[in-house]
């Protein structure tokens, strides 16, 4: 009884190799941790090498420039009597001087406008293809529309 326990034993040892070896294929945790590893500090290698896309606040930043000189031109009314009218004696052309030099006053070097306002259209006209941020404010004298792009 105690052989037949030997070679019953014998065969699942023999069994057991052949599983192991031939027929499932195993790799060691520690090969498979050190290959995930590798692969993390490469992921995030190209993440520093490649840098992340800047978002485009072009858009943003220039209609927050139109904002900013809508609202201080219409803050220039009050009431009926305004810095820019062409009353007193003024004509047109100082209302729009007026309005020229307070926008070139607001806003950076690097921006160009076109403004419509009661007293007349000052500005540049706007080149095809650029981002245009655009606002309109009202004012005691009527609505005053700025448009800005970068230069």
């Amino acid at each position: 009884m105690r052989e037949a326990r030997e070679v019953h034993w014998a065969r699942e040892v023999h069994w057991a190799r052949e599983v192991r070896g031939a027929s499932r294929g195993q790799l060691s945790f520690p090969l498979i941790e050190a290959a995930v590893g590798v692969l993390l500090v490469l992921g995030v290698a190209c993440g520093f090498a490649l840098g992340a896309p800047h978002p485009d606040g072009s858009e943003k930043q220039v209609s927050l420039y139109a904002s900013d000189a809508a609202t201080l031109l219409a803050a220039g009314t009050a009431g009926n009597a305004t810095a820019f009218d062409a009353g007193d004696g003024g004509t047109e052309e100082t209302g729009r001087t007026a309005v020229r030099e307070a926008i070139d006053a607001a806003l950076p070097a690097n921006c160009m406008y076109r403004a419509t306002t009661p007293w007349g259209t000052v500005g540049y006209p706007r080149p095809p293809g650029v981002t245009v941020g655009t606002a309109t404010a009202p004012s005691a004298a009527g609505p005053i529309t700025v448009e800005v792009w970068d230069a």
